[in-house]
């Protein structure tokens, strides 16, 4: 009998399991077939083939079969088999991860009328800012939606027609279409910058005069990636709010940390909420979201991440800047469970994103005093290293052993200061997804480095069930990691899990 007439005897789950896989690891048909025509495109099906596959219309080939299987990183035998049982067959809806809430009661102490009362009071009492308080919704507003805003993602589309890369020339095409002009400046005076809300000490990279004048520093002719930035997120403010000029000003380096010297034309110093803060904030969110969006359109930055497992350096292939290419992952990855931090030494946070849920390693309005040293982002801000580097961390979240993995980088901004920009993934769901039990693994790693002082070598076995998964992600600093020491850390080194304790 032919191998194929085996497989259509054998093939009575095929589909249902090639379906259930693709969206246990959160791929679109479009996503599988890609990664399948990068392994043979020869044998790979095609998005219509690859849907009658799984509605069991079509059998694939044994090399079709093959393929897919090693997407997935299973043997040939087990989509074959005649296996019931509910973890292959049934899909497994679980959760969309990111940050978790908790229920208020009594819930008319939460009624909009009361919290207008008390949250301005509470942040004048705290000494918290308008500004400081408008980012933390933000953040919460970004981490629960897992960085996934369609409205801005089309606009973007239709300003820049999906085109990647665009070039310099190609934005200020398009800013002459939207009647926007560009501005040089050098110094400026300090009455200017008194009225900008700025200090002479600040680096200002640029700010929009309304109703179409974007007024740019000229250090940023020398350097078109931020440059192109910069024109981005201008269209993004004429595109989405007609250049009406509720727009902060852009700045470069510590001074623009945490939203600490963040400003804004209606910006008071004082700890004073001004509702023009928090308008201000989300339309500065907006308008870079859509500039990265313009830059790195969805499809096709995907696309690119995919043939290129995820480097970081891949913004050099469409001239965009590292940061650029971190955030854009979080947004366009299949993978969901992403986090990004943006930080100035000796600790302080310029953005940072989790939509994985993993705790802040220290906070962002605030320097904390015992900070855990063993954070990927704090050893590359103690580093001269210029390289990327990879990481695979333990760390108890609550009551569990998370596994989490990142990629750092050290960059300079535009006024010379060093900065870490660090992308990560949780990897407990992608375990999860392949019918394993993430907290014995985490269990194996927390062991090995229990003896070692906190940092090992990830024991061979689960070496190999890392290394699968990281073929199943396609992301090859996860590879790189697993091959490095693993590290338990911890939110705050007073409750340092290590033995002995790393500050005692």
């Amino acid at each position: 009998m032919s191998s194929n007439n085996t497989m259509l005897r054998n093939a009575h789950f095929l589909g249902t399991k090639i379906r259930n896989l693709r969206k246990r690891n959160k791929l679109t048909m479009e996503d599988l077939s890609a990664r399948c025509i990068k392994i043979n495109a020869e044998f790979a099906p095609s998005v219509s083939y690859l849907s009658m596959i799984e509605r069991g219309k079509r059998t694939p080939s044994k090399a079709m079969l093959e393929v897919i299987a090693k997407v997935f990183q299973k043997e040939l035998a087990w989509f074959l088999d005649d296996a019931q049982d509910d973890d292959v067959i049934v899909p497994d809806r679980g959760n969309k991860g990111g940050i978790s809430g908790m229920a208020l009661e009594p819930g008319f102490l939460f009624s909009n009328e009361i919290l207008e009362i008390a949250i301005p009071e509470m942040l004048s009492q705290t000494g918290t800012s308008g500004r400081q308080f408008a980012h933390l919704l933000i953040r919460a507003h970004q981490e629960r939606n897992q960085n996934h805003f369609p409205d801005i993602e089309r606009a973007a589309e239709e300003v820049g027609k999906k085109q990647m890369p665009l070039r310099l020339e190609e934005l200020r095409a398009i800013c002459k279409q939207l009647g926007l002009k560009v501005k040089w400046f050098d110094d400026l005076p300090d009455e200017v910058l008194a009225g900008l809300g700025v200090s002479s000490a600040d680096r200002l990279r640029s700010f929009f005069t309304a109703p179409h004048t974007i007024n740019l520093n000229r250090v940023l002719k020398s350097q078109p990636v931020r440059h192109k930035y910069d024109l981005a997120v201008y269209i993004g403010h004429m595109t989405l709010h007609a250049g009406d000029g509720v727009k902060s000003v852009m700045m470069t380096g510590k001074q623009q940390v945490d939203g600490l010297r963040e400003v804004s034309h209606h910006m008071s110093q004082s700890s004073a909420v001004d509702a023009q803060d928090i308008m201000h904030a989300w339309r500065d969110f907006e308008c870079s979201f859509f500039a990265a969006a313009l830059l790195c359109p969805k499809v096709p930055f995907r696309r690119l991440l995919e043939q290129h497992a995820y480097e970081v350096n891949i913004g050099k292939y469409v001239d965009v800047s590292t940061s650029i290419v971190m955030r854009r992952m979080t947004a366009v990855s299949p993978y969901p469970h992403w986090h990004y931090f943006d930080a100035y030494p000796p600790g302080r946070l310029n953005a940072v994103y989790r939509g994985n849920g993993i705790p802040l390693p220290w906070g962002n309005m605030r320097m904390v005093q015992d900070p855990c040293q063993h954070w990927a982002v704090f050893r590359k801000i103690d580093s001269d290293m210029t390289n990327t580097s990879a990481q695979i961390s333990l760390l108890d979240v609550g009551n569990e052993s998370r596994i989490y993995c990142c990629e750092s980088i050290k960059v300079q901004d535009l006024a010379g200061a060093g900065q870490v920009l660090c992308a990560g993934i949780d990897i407990n769901p992608a375990i999860a997804a392949q019918g394993k039990d993430p907290a014995l693994f985490a269990a194996d790693i927390k062991k090995a480095c229990g003896g070692s002082g906190g940092s090992a070598a990830i024991p061979e076995s689960i070496k190999k069930e890392l290394r699968s998964i990281a073929k199943i992600l396609n992301i090859a600093w996860l590879e790189r990691g697993i091959e490095n020491k693993a590290r338990v850390i911890c939110p705050r080194s007073g409750a340092c899990p290590r033995q002995p304790k790393c500050y005692q």
